[in-house]
């Protein structure tokens, strides 16, 4: 698992989901600047930000992380 992908993981789903980043900070409760922080790695991704970025996207740490589903 490498942090870039984890990180471009994160900003693919958000685009994916066509949010901006004002936007899914604000669904986090957190600001944009924060957030933005989060996906260019800037700051270290928190398990309590990691959780709430996976129910935001209805997807999965295991997924987020890179990691095999068995």
């Amino acid at each position: 698992m490498e942090h870039e992908d984890v990180l471009q993981r994160i900003r693919a789903e958000r685009e994916d989901h066509d949010e901006s980043q004002r936007y899914v900070a604000a669904k986090l409760g957190m600001t944009q600047s924060q957030y933005q922080k989060y996906e260019s790695g800037k700051t270290v991704l928190s398990v309590r930000a990691l959780i709430a970025i996976c129910k935001h996207f209805h997807v999965s740490a295991a997924y987020l992380l890179g990691l095999p589903n068995n």
